[in-house]
């Protein structure tokens, strides 16, 4: 799968944030301030998983329906790495 350099940007800024929170307890921060950026870190990691699934699902359709798949077994299975990620 061919990821653009959108989704990748994503992925470095949550890199970004993640190392932030390590810096923020290696300092000893208050503790709300490091769930603060852990949940801000939670949700950006949802989105892009979430813009994954649809940048890609109609190329998946495609490929799949290519191989003799059905484009319902395609969605369900978007549907389903949707709900696995939460």
């Amino acid at each position: 799968m061919e990821y653009d350099e959108q989704v990748k940007n994503r992925v470095k800024r949550l890199e970004g944030q993640i190392r932030g929170v390590l810096k923020m307890m290696e300092e000893e921060k208050d503790c709300r301030d490091v769930v603060t950026q852990l949940s801000a870190a939670k949700n950006a990691l949802d989105r892009t998983s979430a813009l994954i699934v649809s940048k890609n699902l109609e190329q998946c359709i495609r490929e799949e329906q290519a191989n003799g798949e059905s484009a319902e077994d395609v969605i369900n299975e978007a549907v389903n790495l949707l709900v696995k990620s939460r």
